[in-house]
């Protein structure tokens, strides 16, 4: 994907992210003499000094890191503020720009509390879209879905559920929830992930149609969308998988939806909640 020197979103936060901190020259000196002076011994001075220094180095490369992906996510998304703005303005309506929070470890929304290991999310309560930058690294070790427009997709999704969200859509679980059996709700919640999945494919359409797509990227998007199939999780964790507890469906059928948003560009393709064949 063509991001790099392109416009960021400001619709942004940064949490709890830490700095290092280095000692060296003459620094150094003044730390040793005055470990001297009070009876220290300079070798285990010198020591801890260099550890660190190993651990700010560490720390300034992992930052440096970050600090990449950091400016590839907020290009992806200013990306999906352009698109959707437009989208909902040719439709009549106004599209309110969600919020993009960058944590690590843990984070508190809206929605309550959350680690990462529950990865990207979105919360209603707040228009905000939550991500640990550490999730790039776990796209390309745990799901073998390396490349940035696997990334790229991760974040579009969740701006999906924020688009469902302000068309409504996102009620329709809320509403739910209570009146019908476990089953029944995650069937639901398949049909509200596959729209996010088609949303995701809709913008990736305009922009292949803005020329900001390199070759492969759809098919990384792909790869993504086929590696966090709730049948392909399953039988990797547990060795079989149970229809019945699908939340946000099978890789085919995400793989699937996210191609019809690509290929038609038509948000109005992408009604999931009446589509008989998933």
């Amino acid at each position: 994907m063509k991001w790099e020197g392109r416009r960021q979103s400001d619709n942004f936060e940064r949490r709890g992210r830490g700095k290092g901190i280095a000692i060296g020259g003459i620094g150094t000196i003044v730390i040793v003499i005055l470990g001297l002076l009070f009876g220290q011994d300079p070798g285990q001075l010198l020591n801890v000094i260099q550890q660190q220094n190993i651990t700010s180095e560490q720390t300034s490369t992992e930052n440096a890191s970050q600090s990449k992906a950091e400016a590839f996510t907020r290009v992806v998304q200013a990306d999906t503020e352009d698109v959707w703005t437009k989208i909902f303005s040719e439709n009549g309506k106004r599209y309110a720009e969600p919020t993009l929070v960058t944590f690590e470890g843990s984070v508190n929304s809206a929605c309550g509390s959350a680690s990462a290991a529950v990865g990207p999310f979105y919360c209603p309560g707040d228009s905000k879209i939550y991500i640990d930058l550490s999730f790039y690294d776990e796209l390309k070790s745990r799901f073998k879905a390396s490349g940035d427009f696997a990334m790229a997709y991760v974040i579009a999704h969740e701006v999906g559920h924020h688009v469902q969200n302000l068309l409504g859509t996102n009620q329709i679980l809320q509403q739910a929830r209570g009146r019908m059996s476990e089953a029944e709700y995650n069937r639901l919640s398949v049909k509200l992930e596959l729209q996010a999945d088609f949303y995701a494919g809709v913008w990736a359409h305009f922009q292949e149609k803005n020329m900001l797509l390199d070759e492969g990227d759809i098919e990384e998007a792909l790869n993504a969308a086929n590696a966090i199939g709730d049948d392909r999780l399953q039988k990797e964790a547990q060795g079989y998988v149970v229809p019945d507890a699908f939340t946000h469906g099978t890789s085919a059928q995400r793989v699937k939806w996210f191609k019809k948003g690509y290929q038609t560009g038509d948000i109005r393709q992408g009604d999931t909640f009446k589509s008989v064949d998933l």
